[in-house]
């Protein structure tokens, strides 16, 4: 499904994975939880790729309540399109969601254990996202995102059924700009994946440190 995520790749490596001018000032991200600001690059000024901070909880244009967004923080590949809280997002503004890795959790003996998911070779990559703009009755506006999921594939099959639309960087230009982008969402078949148990900490949305991604214990193989 993914509820969480981490991004801590170097700014310069971000400009250079996503086409961006220049380097963007962000800091570390070890467990980005949802209602939280985070980066997505989506298409600006001129048609030039930017990064933007938005809320993660698409709210839709129309909600008379705000507090949706809450639930909407992922948006399935299969549906997107149709239904009436992503088509709008679906049809216009569609983003790039930089990650190291997501996490997504087993249970094991009783309790959730989280396992971290990422590109073997440790490069960040990109998820599909969606980004829209809710304005308040005061007018003011609010901007937030989703993220796509697909079924799973490889070693995160033997953790949960769903995971993120990974987009591969040839497929970047597309994803934004093509009207009909369909093609890209389905499960991931690119680079090798690997899928390791992580620390417990991950599990409270108010840690947010390095020590989210300690080891903890064997892991799957990857896949």
């Amino acid at each position: 499904m993914c509820g969480r995520y981490a991004l801590h790749a170097h700014p310069d490596v971000i400009v250079l994975q996503f086409g961006l001018a220049a380097a963007p000032r962000m800091k570390p991200r070890f467990n980005i939880a949802p209602t939280q600001e985070a980066p997505v690059v989506r298409v600006g000024a001129a048609q030039m790729r930017e990064l933007a901070l938005l809320r993660w909880g698409l709210i839709p244009s129309w909600s008379k309540d705000p507090s949706i967004g809450a639930r909407m923080i992922i948006a399935r590949a299969e549906t997107a399109a149709e239904k009436p809280s992503f088509r709008n997002a679906f049809r216009r503004r569609r983003c790039l969601v930089p990650a190291d890795g997501y996490y997504e959790w087993k249970v094991e003996a009783g309790r959730k254990q989280p396992y971290f998911h990422a590109l073997a070779s440790g490069e960040p990559f990109a998820m599909a996202g969606l980004w829209e703009q809710w304005r308040s009755p005061e007018g003011e506006l609010t901007e937030t995102y989703a993220i796509l999921t697909t079924e799973s594939a490889g070693a995160a099959r033997q953790i949960h059924d769903r995971m993120p639309v990974i987009l591969a960087p040839p497929d970047y230009e597309t994803w934004l700009h093509n009207p009909d982008p369909g093609e890209l969402l389905r499960p991931w078949k690119g680079a090798l994946f690997s899928v390791r148990r992580v620390s417990p900490r991950v599990n409270s949305a108010r840690v947010d440190d390095p020590q989210c991604l300690d080891e903890a214990g064997s892991s799957p193989a990857g896949g």
